[in-house]
């Protein structure tokens, strides 16, 4: 199962792109912010830019960070130890990071053990994409049901 999903506050799986299991997660990244759609309060277009991204390690590449600047969106995401070791070598200023926000990303995290308790789902029993999708899709259908 990838890493990469867009959650809602309530634990609950928004989008989740299907990608070859030896693929980096991180080359879906923008693809998964590039598709979120944040519904306003009254009439009118939903919102195409999150407010704030909060991501593990691994999302942690020069190219994502620079286009979430890009976009204007704020990230919480922590730093490499070799990223670190190189900044300090090129005397460059490290990227701000809050614990406190940070510990926000268990919601994702959480969500994905209860899409796991499915054991088709946790052991990817199904090899076709499209089969896997579809039983994703009906398991985080029922959790939004559920809660």
């Amino acid at each position: 199962m990838p890493d990469i999903a867009s959650v809602e506050g309530a634990q609950k799986l928004c989008l989740l792109p299907i990608t070859a299991g030896n693929r980096n997660d991180c080359t879906q990244a923008e693809t998964v912010i590039s598709k979120i759609r944040v519904p306003g309060p009254g009439p009118g277009r939903p919102r195409t830019r999150p407010d704030h991204v909060v991501a593990d390690k691994g999302y942690s590449v020069r190219i994502f960070r620079a286009y979430l600047r890009r976009r204007g969106i704020k990230a919480t995401i922590p730093e490499r130890v070799d990223q670190l070791a190189g900044r300090r070598r090129r005397r460059e200023r490290p990227c701000g990071f809050d614990k406190r926000t940070y510990r926000r990303r268990n919601v994702a995290e959480r969500c994905f053990h209860r899409l796991k308790q499915w054991r088709g789902i946790a052991t990817r029993y199904d090899m076709r994409p499209d089969r896997y999708l579809a039983v994703v899709t009906f398991a985080s259908t029922l959790i939004w049901l559920d809660t």
